[in-house]
């Protein structure tokens, strides 16, 4: 069924929630009086007997009948509210949040059959009626899903969110909080409210729905790649499921890493993993820091083996996580020529062997939770923090200003008293370690735009992840083509 030109131009100047708006008291028909009995006889049987093939979550949409007992949600009477319309037109806006319209059943979704179900009594069978019914739940519970966890999240599979394993978030139980609502917009805004709550994710989403809505036909050169980058984005940020509160971020591309506190921001210049060694990216918390976390060697082993034998090989020192420090405690990056200055004065140098990815953890080592064995640490070569491209490591981050970081976390553990004990630890390279009375959660991402004060912000793809990530997105091997 053809969508009248009226819509369209409502949806290029107002948005999408008064586009539902004024569609609902546009279409929306008087109901059936009362959901017969035949048809939640008819949702039960299709339900039990897996009758109705293709659904992406259909655990999902079985608990979401069994709490109402098998009644329909979307035929039903409405009270003019119209919440039907309003969910088969949010199918039709998804492009707002960045995903593919042809990931919620458009084929089996359809105007003209939703139309002869609600307008025309009996001209639908009970059958058809039950499978459009369900159709529409499951679509709008993935939907939901894909706005929480976001579509391809590599931690919570499908199948995994679709289990009855008692997670604490349940789309099912999202669908039918919204469907209580009565109010034209609440249904929305329920829906709506499921998504992330940062702050990066509302101004790509804001951003979104201007470029696909408000500012689309409307004198407004807007790149379909930068809506396609903004939607990878998107999808990253549901999978970080950053929250509000102290916390640390790490943006790979960005080469940041910000320290959120309630009032404030700090920001600190990190190195990051070559792309021969990325690093990956993960949620954990900062349980502890370790001051000295390097073992020095003995001078004698320094000498007798591991200077003849870096000699001999330069990659001694990357094979075995070795570095070279000379009496002043600086890093020194050895090549052939800095090889030939310490073998002219061998007792000005000493080694350190570190346990991390890493030849060494510098001054301080900042550990958390994570299966990868990365670690976040001090690198004592400051050199390496001016360059404006910073893949660097063999995957572990250094960040710049170790010190600076610790005594924060310290201040932010109420523990204040505690920053002289750490400072004087690393001036004297001693081995103390603080443990965190708070855990503070680290998200590592891999975000290639942001918004900041309105304007979208893009990094290099150092790992050259876009591509396959907007393919997979939406389900194409070429160009998205908007719609």
């Amino acid at each position: 069924m053809k969508r009248p030109a009226k819509f369209i131009r409502i949806v290029q100047f107002t948005g999408v929630l008064i586009v539902l708006f004024f569609t609902v008291k546009v279409c929306a028909s008087p109901l059936i009086a009362k959901p017969d009995t035949i048809l939640i006889k008819e949702i039960q049987r299709q339900l039990v007997a897996g009758e109705t093939p293709g659904l992406y979550y259909p655990k999902s949409v079985m608990r979401f009948y069994g709490q109402i007992n098998f009644q329909p949600a979307w035929i039903r009477p409405q009270n003019g509210e119209g919440q039907t319309w309003q969910a088969m037109l949010l199918l039709d806006c998804v492009l707002q949040y960045g995903l593919s319209h042809d990931d919620y059943h458009p084929k089996e979704l359809l105007y003209d059959k939703l139309h002869n179900i609600l307008d025309t009594p009996g001209k639908v069978s009970i059958s058809e009626q039950a499978r459009f019914e369900i159709t529409l739940t499951d679509a709008i519970i993935t939907l939901i899903n894909n706005l929480h966890y976001g579509k391809l999240n590599p931690e919570f599979s499908a199948a995994w969110i679709d289990a009855d394993n008692k997670n604490s978030f349940r789309a099912e139980a999202g669908l039918s909080l919204a469907l209580q609502q009565k109010k034209d917009y609440d249904f929305l805004a329920a829906i709506e409210s499921l998504q992330p709550t940062s702050k990066e994710y509302r101004d790509l989403q804001h951003q979104m729905r201007l470029l696909t809505g408000l500012y689309t036909g409307d004198c407004y050169d807007v790149p379909e790649g930068n809506i396609r980058l903004m939607a990878i984005n998107m999808e990253r940020l549901r999978w970080a499921n950053i929250e509000d509160g102290s916390f640390i971020q790490i943006n790979i591309p960005a080469y940041t890493l910000q320290f959120f506190q309630p009032d404030t921001v700090y920001q600190f210049r990190v190195a990051v993993g070559k792309a021969a060694n990325p690093t990956p990216t993960l949620n954990s918390a900062i349980s502890y820091f370790t001051t000295a976390p390097d073992v020095v060697i003995l001078q004698k082993v320094f000498l007798n083996t591991i200077l003849p034998n870096t000699i001999k090989d330069l990659n001694y020192l990357r094979d075995n996580h070795l570095a070279i420090y000379n009496k002043k405690g600086e890093f020194i990056l050895v090549d052939q020529a800095s090889l030939e200055k310490i073998a002219e004065n061998p007792d000005d140098y000493y080694a350190r062997h570190a346990s991390g990815c890493d030849r060494g953890l510098g001054n301080l080592v900042f550990h958390f939770q994570n299966t990868f064995e990365i670690s976040l640490q001090d690198m004592p070569k400051k050199e390496f923090f001016t360059r404006d491209e910073r893949a660097l490591s063999s995957g572990c981050i250094w960040v710049d200003n170790a010190e600076k970081l610790a005594a924060l976390l310290l201040k932010n553990d109420g523990r204040e008293d505690d920053i002289q004990a750490l400072h004087k630890a690393v001036t004297n390279y001693k081995r103390k370690t603080f443990m965190l009375n708070k855990q503070v959660p680290i998200k590592v991402t891999y975000l290639t735009c942001v918004m900041k004060e309105g304007e979208l912000i893009m990094y290099k793809d150092v790992y050259h992840l876009d591509k396959s990530l907007e393919m997979a997105l939406y389900n194409v091997t070429q160009n998205l083509v908007m719609r």
